[in-house]
């Protein structure tokens, strides 16, 4: 199969792009359009691209010869015809999906049109180390790989998302602040070790979040727009024009250590009143556990003394769910700082969306209408004449499938 387009020469590849397989540039404005937009007519693709209908028409044809494309079936038309679609082979190769976050793995398998076909979630914590949990994820990817009887050659490229700052290009971590061991940590050559073929990108988690719902979610077709993850840490995913933002170094989005008070505490960065530091799910599970032990929370210190060792933000939710004053008073704090440092950004961005998804955005609608409360006080009335502020509807699927829809668009290079 890979015989049928040529890999790039070594020495004219970037890191980023080792293995990945070359196509002309026509070819690889095709894939690319589709990737994004789904399954197109070849009248569609020549109004997108500007390109005549019969060149449309052969390359097609190349791209159909060579395995990537299929012509499927439209839903009928208003004239009773069936009109006759492009869409991806699934068949032509597979991808692995890796969502890593501070404490929990999520690895998915899928075919080349991004369903996926296996996935495992299981619990990791990142302060083990780069070896121990990437020889896990390994792992896992051969197990999902065995399972599905899927041959391990086709298997051509992995997206992999990690809770912190990425050197994207390099493929390297820098200076993650919940993750001691990881600085620049060759996370691209560890996996290329055990897979040798595939093509392996590297970014931050929260951009693979948001990708996730650009490519398959309520994202899609919306131009600009914020999917900020509000979870251990805070962090925020940036879609600019349909596409991800990822700044000149990769650091962009990392909200989570703007200052939302000079006398707060200090942050694990160094910095003093981070808004990770004071609303954060780890924040708020330190807040929980003073109420409890000092007797303010009725119902966190009947938590904490049914044995529970460490309160978290979810124990906070069901506090407040069932009443409790200080729970709800902890997560009406949480959410206005949130709030109040996003209107920040919605003045400077004027997005139309802003997403909030991470395990804190499980604790309930209290905490949405909270931060929603803090954008629209501290915003300029035109930057959310028409912004919508909600939940990630996706959930813990976006960061899966974000990886994923990684892994298809670096599987392509522009042939040289």
């Amino acid at each position: 199969m890979r015989s049928q387009f040529s890999l790039l020469q070594q020495s004219q590849q970037s890191a980023l792009y080792h293995n990945s397989l070359a196509l002309p540039r026509h070819e690889y404005r095709v894939v690319a359009l589709m990737r994004a937009l789904g399954a197109l007519s070849r009248g569609e693709l020549a109004q997108h691209l500007g390109y005549s209908r019969a060149t449309i028409t052969g390359l097609a044809k190349t791209l159909i010869d060579g395995g990537i494309l299929q012509e499927i079936a439209g839903t009928q038309s208003t004239g009773g015809r069936r009109p006759r679609l492009l869409d991806f082979n699934p068949q032509f190769a597979y991808v692995v999906g890796v969502d890593m976050g501070a404490t929990s793995v999520d690895v998915g398998l899928a075919d080349f049109r991004g369903d996926l076909l296996l996935r495992h979630q299981e619990p990791i914590d990142v302060r083990d180390g780069p070896e121990p949990v990437l020889d896990r994820v390994i792992a896992i990817t051969q197990d999902l790989i065995g399972r599905c009887g899927v041959e391990p050659a086709r298997v051509l490229s992995m997206g992999i998302g990690v809770p912190g700052p990425v050197d994207f290009v390099n493929g390297v971590l820098s200076v993650p602040p919940i993750m001691p061991g990881w600085e620049r940590y060759p996370i691209r050559q560890k996996i290329q070790q055990t897979f040798p073929h595939m093509t392996v990108v590297v970014d931050n988690d929260v951009n693979m979040m948001a990708l996730g719902e650009l490519r398959a979610g309520v994202g899609r077709g919306v131009d600009n727009f914020i999917y900020v993850k509000v979870g251990t840490g805070i962090g925020a995913g940036i879609v600019v024009g349909g596409e991800i933002y990822r700044g000149s170094t990769g650091s962009a989005g990392d909200i989570g250590h703007i200052q939302a008070d000079r006398n707060g505490p200090v942050c694990h960065c160094g910095n003093i009143g981070c808004i990770e530091a004071m609303a954060s799910g780890s924040a708020l599970a330190r807040q929980a556990m003073q109420a409890a032990q000092s007797g303010r929370s009725p119902i966190l210190a009947q938590y904490l003394a049914s044995g529970v060792q460490q309160l978290t933000a979810e124990h906070v939710g069901s506090a407040a769910h069932a009443g409790d004053k200080v729970a709800m008073e902890l997560i009406m704090t949480s959410g206005t700082l949130i709030g109040e440092v996003l209107a920040g950004v919605v003045n400077f961005f004027n997005p139309s969306l802003i997403l909030i998804g991470g395990g804190v955005a499980n604790i309930g609608t209290q905490f949405l209408a909270t931060i929603r409360r803090g954008v629209l006080s501290r915003s300029l009335p035109l930057s959310t004449q028409h912004l919508r502020i909600d939940y990630s509807p996706m959930g813990e699927d976006a960061g899966v499938t974000g990886a994923v829809a990684l892994a298809l668009e670096y599987l392509f290079v522009i042939k040289s």
